[in-house]
């Protein structure tokens, strides 16, 4: 195996030290050696197994030793000072940033979730790349998940579900975040998982022949432009699916773009020029353009999204991005490293704010210390599903699926919120409880003897609400026992 991860690496590291890699092999083997895994496999092939997946995502030696490395401490004899000798303070701490608390006996097993996803924050504060280890590690165990009882693996499937997806999708990595998705539909959800897979293969053939059409005609309006561009295109995933039907209350059959498609180009202005043509020469769906390149998702995605249909209306996503734009989307968090020379050490500032903003929601939701109330938190600002609202004057607010005029309030402003007396929703009044939806002109009301209560933390979602509220009414307790 460590001869199919060394071809793997150096085919983008051709200058790689393969030699410290071989050196955690061999010594992450030895510690593991004898212990076998539920599948009957020895243990060590699947630390071998989450290291490949990482050379998906091009990452650097240090963390591919790590993840050779990420359960010495936890499953065998090995402790952090053996290891610190042997690989250095940079592997070592990726080690232990993913190693969960064994040392202390917590009183719950809330407590215990809580305080190891705490534990993985504060590492992930120092270095983000323990995030993508524990995802790799978490992917291949789903993928060898169904050597375990039935119990086990809905209990497994679930925490994958509500908080690592979430964690892949909220970092950008979209090919992980799909793979965990149906992953834990099929185990969660197994008939409506066969039944959605089944009607997919039923219908699939008309629309392959509608995105043939589509890349030919794309390639030749294209090429005659003199635009550079690429085509590739994918099926949805089954669950995305699933949640569609589910947020739209419609059936399958109701359910129309099973396929996208991407063109990748050069320059922005290329972008729009692309989404002219699309525009002028193919019939679009209503209503299904965005623009996530003027406003990109909170983890920086951006694209240009819109929807064509042939005559028949089989139904194709077009999304349309630079080569920079696609790798930040491929590879999301983790192309941070892609970006960075780790040999000659040089780096790009504009790349390390990327990070920063990428990572500013854990810091936030470190300062949370009730358990329930932070993997509450942490499970909200991990949710994914955006809605965009606007101000009279046309400032784009973004909020999470099922936020409330209050947290728009928040939003807008901490003293707004703070003395929000209600919401006009398109110019009628709404409670301060009213969920948003897209496309609404939303306008805060304020009254100057207004204040927050503990009521309004059981409607608020977002992370900034919260934690503002909460703010308040300390503060507040602390002046009156003064």
């Amino acid at each position: 195996m460590i001869d199919e991860l060394k071809k793997l690496v150096t085919q983008y590291l051709p200058n790689a030290d393969l030699a410290l890699l071989e050196k955690a092999y061999n010594y992450a083997s030895s510690a593991h050696y004898c212990q076998i895994r539920a599948t009957g496999e020895p243990y060590f092939n699947h630390c071998c197994n989450v290291a490949k997946i990482l050379t998906e995502l091009k990452l650097d030696i240090p963390t591919l030793c790590a993840a050779l490395l990420h359960d010495i401490l936890e499953d065998t004899l090995v402790v952090s000072q053996e290891l610190k000798q042997e690989f250095g303070e940079e592997i070592t701490s990726l080690v232990e940033g993913v190693t969960k608390i064994n040392s202390y006996k917590f009183n719950d097993k809330l407590t215990a979730q809580a305080e190891n996803w705490r534990k993985m924050l504060f590492a992930i504060v120092k270095d983000a790349r323990v995030i993508i280890i524990k995802l790799a590690d978490r992917l291949h165990n789903m993928r060898t998940l169904k050597s375990l009882s039935p119990d086990k693996q809905k209990k497994i499937a679930l925490e994958t579900l509500t908080l690592y997806t979430p964690f892949a999708h909220r970092l950008g990595i979209y090919n992980w975040k799909n793979e965990l998705e149906d992953l834990t539909f099929e185990i969660l959800e197994p008939d409506k998982y066969n039944e959605i897979k089944t009607k997919w293969k039923a219908r699939s053939g008309r629309n392959i022949e509608y995105l043939n059409y589509l890349e030919k005609e794309i390639t030749k309006k294209l090429t005659s432009a003199n635009i550079p561009f690429r085509l590739s295109s994918r099926p949805k995933n089954l669950y995305g699916i699933y949640r569609k039907m589910q947020r739209q209350q419609k059936p399958f059959s109701a359910i129309q773009d099973l396929f996208g498609m991407r063109i990748i180009t050069d320059t922005q202005e290329h972008c729009y020029q692309i989404l002219s043509i699309v525009q002028t020469d193919f019939k679009i769906v209503e209503n299904s353009f965005t623009d996530y390149i003027i406003l990109p998702k909170a983890n920086l995605y951006q694209s240009l999204h819109i929807t064509v249909a042939s005559e028949s209306d089989v139904v194709v996503e077009i999304q349309i991005r630079t080569e920079e734009m696609h790798k930040k989307a491929e590879y999301g968090i983790a192309a941070h490293w892609r970006y960075k020379d780790q040999f000659n050490k040089t780096t790009d500032n504009s790349k390390d704010i990327d990070l920063e903003k990428h990572l500013e929601f854990i810091k936030h939701i470190l300062e949370t210390k009730d358990s329930e109330e932070f993997l509450s938190d942490l499970k909200t600002e991990c949710n994914f599903e955006q809605i965009y609202v606007s101000t009279p004057k046309g400032k784009i607010i973004r909020l999470p699926d099922g936020a409330t005029a209050l947290d728009f309030a928040y939003a807008v402003h901490t003293d707004i919120g703070n003395k929000c007396m209600g919401v006009k929703v398109n110019g009628k009044m709404v409670p301060l409880n009213y969920k948003l939806i897209s496309g609404q002109t939303c306008e805060a009301l304020v009254r100057k003897n207004i204040k927050p209560s503990e009521h309004w933390l059981s409607f608020v979602v977002t992370y900034q609400a919260k934690y503002r509220i909460r703010k308040f009414l300390k503060e507040t307790k602390k002046q009156l026992r003064s």
